[in-house]
């Protein structure tokens, strides 16, 4: 597994709980979006798993809905604990980035 892949893998569902927190979405939507931020090498069959754990930990919930181009979607949003979940997640990554950036960018000379 790539170093980019190990990485993704830890924050990957904070960013789909993000995602749903703006829009209810279906997995391929949901696949899309990732895309369009960057994260191309995400693939459905990594998202689905995580939609699902996600739903038996009650952080979000999914809906069969009437899909205008063939069957019934299953589009998902977020349960009050998957709120709660986002903000810590954003508190939780906030608190990890701002020293990690430090170092990359910074160094250990700047901190005088």
């Amino acid at each position: 597994m790539s170093l980019r892949s190990q990485l993704l893998k830890g924050i990957l569902e904070g960013c789909i709980l993000s995602i749903i927190e703006k829009e209810t979405v279906y997995g391929y939507e949901l696949s899309q979006k990732l895309q369009q931020f960057g994260l191309n090498d995400v693939s459905e069959g990594s998202i689905y798993p995580i939609l699902l754990r996600l739903q038996k930990e009650g952080l979000i919930k999914g809906e069969m809905r009437a899909s205008p181009t063939g069957p019934k979607r299953k589009y998902y949003q977020l349960t009050i604990e998957g709120e709660k979940a986002i903000a810590e997640f954003r508190e939780e990554w906030e608190n990890i980035q701002k020293p990690v950036d430090k170092l990359l960018n910074r160094g250990f000379n700047d901190e005088r």
